[in-house]
């Protein structure tokens, strides 16, 4: 869910090294504790990030399973997570029996995967069929072991404010929103292009800050941060530094509104006219609604979600579900992870949270493209619907082991020098290359 609501902020712990998190690996282990007894009493461990839609489930799961207590930790951002998994990998102790992962730190789970249980050892080939291919092959390693189960996927449709659209002359109706926007041909020239034709009329920004936008950019891209056989993919990148020049310019005339990532003023940003568009993946529409009421909105803010997305079809995040071999319950704990991405639990947590399902027969289940409490804050927009063709397309593109450092540390202070004015597109470009000469490829 999640690279994760409420989730990527300045990734500022120390990283610990490859080999550390090799050894740790191989200290893993720790028995089973557990019998197999279903009336035997335990507690299980969970932790996760973001806004992944879980509370209520986790009650549910409680009460049908009256032997099982869980002992939930939320991390705020994906980036602190990763923090938090690498810490306690590294020291080989202190990881809960179910660690959720994000997409973007996933590589670095593989490059010690056998420090996670394989979930075929409790019944996942049995139900490998009830996800969309790309997203269980992320989950599996070299060997053919699943480590993950998948919770949701990331598909990218426009968020507007359609009280800002109509006090600019654009159009409000999502589906004509939509078409303004190129449809099935839009494209981040035309975004940019209706954003400062919409600075110049009201002289307000477009979007919240550069940093999202940037990302939606890279993970639509066949190849992002690093080629599918896993080289490093920057410096010569020529669609990067388009793309990037595109988000340059736009900063340079006003479209960024230059939020800090992850705060927003207590939401006061969603409900002041500080911007009018935000890029989402299913998991942020929850993200946008909490916000809007944190900031003392309300459905009638105007916030609505058109089903278009400049330059196609594109993923951000996704997570999944995995148990570590240090879990003292592994049989229980997999069965948990099991429960909590099958089908109803998949429903249950996009209507809390808007996490698009990551298994077939939930993306098609009427609680998905039916009404809910989410719907009607984003003016009855079937998101269900809509994320469900935005998902067409989508391709898991490859994330390298340092793929999360590279967007938050190395384009992370490139894009708050452009958005900040600071620095031009291409000064910014070449800061950015230093930070990448010193956090991974000299690191």
């Amino acid at each position: 869910m999640k690279s994760r609501a409420l989730r990527r902020v300045a990734f500022v712990a120390a990283t610990a090294s490859t080999a550390a998190l090799v050894l740790a690996g191989c200290a893993g282990g720790g028995g089973d504790s557990s019998s197999g007894d279903s009336n035997e009493k335990v507690t299980l461990t969970v932790t996760t990030f973001g806004t992944m839609g879980f509370d209520k489930l986790y009650k549910q799961y409680e009460k049908e399973h009256p032997n099982v207590t869980i002992k939930a930790t939320n991390i705020d951002t994906g980036d602190n997570a990763l923090t938090d998994w690498q810490t306690k990998q590294a020291a080989g102790s202190g990881l809960p029996d179910v660690q959720a992962v994000e997409e973007g730190w996933l590589s670095k789970v593989m490059q010690v995967s056998s420090s996670f249980v394989d979930l075929r050892d409790y019944g996942a080939d049995k139900i490998k069929d009830r996800w969309v291919p790309w997203k269980l092959k992320q989950a599996t390693d070299k060997d053919g072991r699943i480590i993950g189960y998948g919770t949701d996927i990331g598909p990218e449709g426009l968020c507007y404010n359609s009280k800002l659209f109509a006090a600019a002359g654009l159009p409000t109706d999502r589906a004509a929103v939509a078409e303004y926007f190129g449809g099935a041909n839009a494209t981040w020239d035309k975004f940019f292009e209706v954003g400062k034709q919409y600075h110049d009329k009201t002289g307000k920004a477009w979007y919240d800050q550069s940093g999202f936008v940037w990302n939606s950019m890279v993970n639509q891209l066949p190849e992002g941060y690093y080629t599918s056989d896993g080289k490093l993919n920057v410096k010569d990148n020529a669609d990067l530094k388009a793309r990037w020049a595109l988000l340059a310019q736009g900063a340079a005339d006003g479209l960024s509104s230059n939020q800090t990532q992850w705060d927003w003023g207590k939401g006061k940003a969603f409900t002041d006219g500080s911007f009018a568009t935000f890029v989402c993946p299913g998991w942020m529409l929850g993200v946008v609604k909490g916000q809007v009421e944190a900031g003392g909105g309300s459905s009638a803010t105007g916030w609505d979600f058109a089903d278009v997305f400049p330059g196609g079809a594109a993923n951000w995040g996704g997570s999944f579900l995995t148990v570590p071999t240090t879990s003292q319950h592994k049989k229980q704990a997999a069965a948990l992870a099991q429960w909590l991405t099958d089908q109803k639990s998949q429903v249950a947590a996009f209507q809390a949270a808007g996490t698009f399902p990551s298994t077939t027969a939930a993306q098609a289940d009427p609680g998905v493209t039916g009404p809910s409490d989410l719907t009607k804050f984003f003016n009855n927009a079937p998101l269900g619907e809509i994320l469900a063709k935005r998902a067409v397309g989508v391709v898991a593109q490859y994330k390298g082991p340092d793929d999360s450092v590279i967007q938050s540390q190395v384009f992370g202070p490139a894009v708050k020098s452009i958005d900040g004015g600071k620095a031009n597109g291409q000064q910014a470009w070449d800061q950015a290359m230093k930070l990448l000469d010193q956090l991974v490829v000299n690191k």
